[in-house]
């Protein structure tokens, strides 16, 4: 099939938006967006997938591909979903169980209305470069229980795309910083990834919108006496993390900008240093970083949440000026210090560039 006549279209189903672009054969690109959507409501989450496909009009694609949160053990950054593979995807609906489903509801939503190939593009293909020091768990390897990482897609679009911007210095030794709804940290090392904060599931990691990240062991061993298996999964998933911290007032890191609560400053606070402290677990890994990229919803819109996060990164050569982080800059570093950079985040192009060399292959 010929990439240059290939029109595609590229669906990013994340916990709480879906947001699909449409690539035609003449090189133009539509995009389209659905935000606050829970993403354990199904019904809702069904209508959207049918609005996207209606207001796609009469661009028709050659070509589906999928954002799949999690592709298990499999190394392809990319399949085609037959029967089989199908099968498999529904089998490890448990190791992300917010966002697969929606995947899977997707694919088949698409699969009906659309007689074209549906190819899955894994977030978790971008880390297998991981050595075993970031792969492995402290648990016995007969459980067959590593790291994954997730976030992928949008990595390796800024892995593509960050040369263009900060030259040479973007093989150096880069982190990261995807933060949104979902959030965590890439540690990058010749463009790949190294290292990142996210573990076996989606829920591992800084705080999120409603996930709460890494947790002490023993907390999730006395919630396993206090509840059953699928109220754990709603507090994990759903009513942790910026949610709890704020104690209920939002998981939307803008409402609780906008908002003068303690709760919700307190929320802001805990969120951001937990940011820095992951930065600077990754720069000690590595021995020190040569830029820092800040991505997704709240890393790209938020100047407070950047500020707060690098105010005492100093040390590490990491300084904001200030003016152009208000003016969300692309480069906002202080002048001769280490790059600090925005890209927004931009699955779909990523989604796109894969299922091209999926087709071509």
């Amino acid at each position: 099939m010929d990439m240059a006549v290939l029109n595609v279209l590229a669906i990013n189903c994340g916990s709480s938006s879906v947001k699909a672009s449409f690539f035609s054969d003449d090189g133009n690109r539509v995009d389209f967006c659905y935000s606050d959507i829970q993403g354990d409501d199904t019904s809702s989450f069904e209508r959207v997938i049918k609005q996207l496909l209606t207001d796609l009009g009469s661009n028709v694609p050659d070509v589906v591909g999928h954002r799949f949160v999690h592709g298990g053990s499999i190394l392809d950054s990319a399949r085609l979903v037959d029967h089989v593979e199908h099968k498999r995807l529904t089998s490890i609906i448990s190791l992300a169980p917010l966002h697969l489903p929606n995947n899977l509801l997707a694919l088949e939503l698409c699969s009906t209305y659309f007689k074209v190939p549906q190819i899955a593009c894994f977030d978790t293909s971008f880390h297998y470069t991981m050595p075993a020091l970031s792969k492995r768990l402290p648990i016995p390897e007969s459980l067959s229980i590593q790291r994954f990482g997730f976030h992928g897609l949008n990595y390796a679009h800024i892995a593509q795309v960050l040369p263009s911007i900060i030259g040479e210095i973007a093989t150096k030794k880069i982190v990261v910083a995807h933060l949104g709804s979902g959030a965590s940290l890439c540690l990058m090392e010749n463009l790949q990834s190294v290292d990142t904060t996210m573990g076996y599931t989606p829920a591992g990691g800084i705080p999120m919108g409603t996930r709460s990240g890494d947790l002490d062991p023993g907390i999730m061993m006395e919630l396993a006496e206090r509840y059953p298996l699928q109220q754990i999964r709603d507090l994990v998933f759903h009513q942790m993390g910026l949610l709890a911290l704020s104690n209920g007032e939002s998981a939307d890191m803008r409402s609780l900008i906008a908002s003068n609560s303690n709760h919700a400053k307190f929320a802001i606070d805990y969120f951001c240093r937990q940011v820095r402290g992951a930065i600077g677990a990754l720069a000690s890994k590595a021995g020190g970083i040569d830029a820092l990229v800040f991505s997704a919803g709240i890393g790209q819109h938020s100047a407070v949440v950047r500020e707060k996060i690098c105010a005492p990164l100093d040390f590490l050569g990491i300084t904001l000026d200030l003016a152009a982080n208000q003016s969300t800059a692309t480069r906002i570093e202080r002048q001769g210090e280490k790059p600090i950079v925005i890209i927004p985040a931009d699955e779909e192009m990523e989604i796109a560039r894969i299922v091209k060399q999926v087709c071509l292959g």
